[in-house]
């Protein structure tokens, strides 16, 4: 038999509190391995592949930085860039040309205010041409081990299926989730969260007959809930991990 939520409305403050923490302990059973899927040796590397990664896959980024990266080694590289052949080196990532112009400009304000170097705090990251709160959260917390929150599409669309907050701003739900969740979680929270919404919790057809949070999320029913169909739904190569972890919950199985 298929799990069912057990949320109910109305959920008091607390109660939010206390099941996301909960969710957020599962999330962790789930996906233990979770991270970063863009490929990155330094902070100036991970800061590029964000950028590229707008309107497009990390696996198409990953395929496009090897040789970008070792043509331009150091922001300066990217400050005096010829443009024609920055474009043909990242065109497959799509949006080649304003991507181009964001990564040379992001070059030149690197080495003209921050010595070439990658700033570690927001405040400066969103400064730089092409960042914005999104990227500069991967980079800070990715690459610099500050935590931060990742409003991507798949996150908001997960909080929100969550009853964790109704925003739709980006901010507005990073600051939300902040609110509920440990700073020290943020992070991880938000590489699981993706990790989950691109091998479950499908924007389509969610997985949720064979999903390990069934029995917190409210939105539990929308997809498909029958879980011999729902497991043949789940990606990746942590299925046979989630699909094992999805049939101790409908056995009635605590994960956290």
């Amino acid at each position: 038999m298929a799990a069912r939520s057990t949320v109910k409305k109305p959920e008091t403050p607390l109660g939010l509190t206390r099941r996301a923490r909960r969710m957020v302990r599962i999330l962790q059973l789930g996906y233990p391995d979770a991270h970063c899927e863009l490929d990155f040796t330094t902070p100036l590397e991970l800061l590029v592949a964000v950028v590229l990664s707008a309107q497009t896959t990390d696996v198409r980024v990953n395929q496009v930085t090897p040789a970008l990266f070792q043509r331009y080694r150091k922001a300066a590289d990217y400050a005096s860039a010829d443009r024609t052949e920055l474009e043909e080196l990242i065109r497959s990532t799509g949006f080649y040309r304003n991507k181009a112009t964001s990564l040379i400009g992001l070059g030149s304000a690197l080495v003209e205010r921050f010595g070439g170097e990658v700033p570690g705090k927001l405040t400066d990251l969103v400064t730089l041409p092409g960042v914005g709160r999104k990227t500069a959260n991967v980079v800070l917390g990715d690459a610099f081990g500050v935590p931060g929150i990742t409003v991507d599409t798949h996150f908001g669309r997960l909080v929100r299926r969550w009853g964790w907050t109704e925003e739709e701003d980006p901010v507005k739900v990073e600051h939300a989730v902040g609110a509920l969740v440990e700073r020290r979680d943020w992070t991880l929270l938000s590489h699981r969260t993706i990790f989950h919404g691109r091998r479950v919790c499908h924007a389509r057809t969610p997985a949720c007959g064979a999903c390990l949070l069934a029995p917190q999320c409210p939105s539990y029913g929308i997809g498909q809930v029958d879980p011999v169909k729902a497991e043949k739904l789940v990606k990746g190569e942590e299925a046979p991990h989630l699909i094992a972890l999805a049939e101790r919950v409908r056995a009635g199985e605590k994960l956290a």
